[in-house]
């Protein structure tokens, strides 16, 4: 039976337009500008087909964090299923199921993080735990006692490793909670780092070059291009508009994800093209779980893997390497 998700408009596209402003919700902050800009800038990228080659199979594996991936997509971190999507399941149930699809499908996702702990971070790291450990705990950038309390949670389960989401510290619902969230900095970052204990330390929320230098001075494992889906900052640059100036700059000293209006297998091998390592989409397979569960998940990660090896099919890409910026071109209308 397909469970209610009553504040998500659940819309044929999925662009932001019918939810601006919507928080708590699906929506961006302000006037969701960068949300929207998020899908927009995105559709600029086209590819350049090319079928005159003798490929016969694709293979879209790739390997992050010293982990086989069945193709370069790994699930955003959602938390608070219930005030973001109207849904009445616990987040550890949505993250439980999510994280089951995931296995199945040969990828991994990212648990989120709220002001309850229990429900919005213990519970959903346990999920993970419980699921075979093949998911990635997220941390919001709280006062330092708090990070340190959660790192100590976690380390009795098993995960690939820990993220923190820099841009969350421009949630409003943070800022003003009785545990506020706060900026970053290189040194903080270092600091976080090595209370990860040797596992993997993933920086979410990098806009800029120097952001990038920094998260990967600091030690950082990997780094997420993300604006936090348009909802902290009104007007932002879209993530793909910052992608190659960072991979340019860091590309080989760390790991390169990004997030932000993708939504197709399409999008994901945009994003490889140009010089990503891999992909976060959040809001579509969260809608899919929160109403349809495992089946629901596993149904668009499908979707989205076809996808992809379809795109690389029709741009005659074997493998994942074949993907380079040749591949497509940038509008500049």
């Amino acid at each position: 039976m397909k469970r209610e998700a009553n504040l998500c408009k659940q819309c044929p596209v999925c662009n932001g337009l019918a939810c601006k402003g919507q928080i708590p919700g699906v929506g961006g902050i302000g006037q969701g500008n960068s949300f929207i800009n998020n899908v927009k800038e995105l559709q600029k990228v086209k590819l350049l087909m090319d079928v005159v080659n003798d490929i016969q199979e694709v293979n879209p594996e790739t390997t992050l964090f010293n982990k086989k991936y069945a193709f370069p997509l790994l699930v955003a971190p959602i938390a608070g299923i219930k005030n973001n999507y109207g849904t009445d399941i616990p987040d550890y149930v949505y993250n439980s199921e999510l994280a089951k699809a995931c296995d199945e499908q040969g990828i991994s996702c990212f648990v989120g993080d709220g002001i309850d702990m229990e429900n919005f971070f213990h519970l959903p790291a346990r999920a993970i735990h419980e699921q075979g450990g093949q998911g990635f705990v997220t941390i919001k950038p709280w006062a330092m006692e708090k990070v340190i309390e959660r790192i100590n949670l976690v380390k009795e389960f098993d995960v690939l490793g820990i993220a923190m989401d820099v841009d969350a510290a421009g949630l409003p619902l943070l800022r003003n909670s009785v545990t506020p969230v706060e900026n970053k900095d290189e040194k903080a970052l270092r600091e976080i780092k090595k209370l990860c204990d040797g596992k993997p330390f993933i920086v979410k929320g990098i806009m800029t070059t120097e952001a990038a230098i920094a998260a990967v001075n600091a030690g950082a494992d990997g780094i997420v291009i993300s604006n936090h889906g348009g909802r902290v900052l009104d007007d932002c640059c879209a993530t793909i508009d910052v992608l190659e100036e960072i991979v340019a700059a860091v590309k080989g000293k760390t790991t390169i994800l990004i997030d932000g209006g993708f939504r197709t297998g399409t999008d994901i091998y945009k994003a490889i093209a140009l010089g990503a390592d891999g992909v976060l989409i959040g809001r579509p397979i969260a809608l899919a779980c929160a109403t349809e569960g495992v089946e629901g998940a596993n149904k668009i990660i499908s979707k989205l893997k076809s996808e992809f090896q379809h795109a690389m099919r029709m741009t005659g890409c074997a493998t994942i390497s074949d993907i380079t910026k040749r591949k497509i071109k940038k509008q500049t209308m």
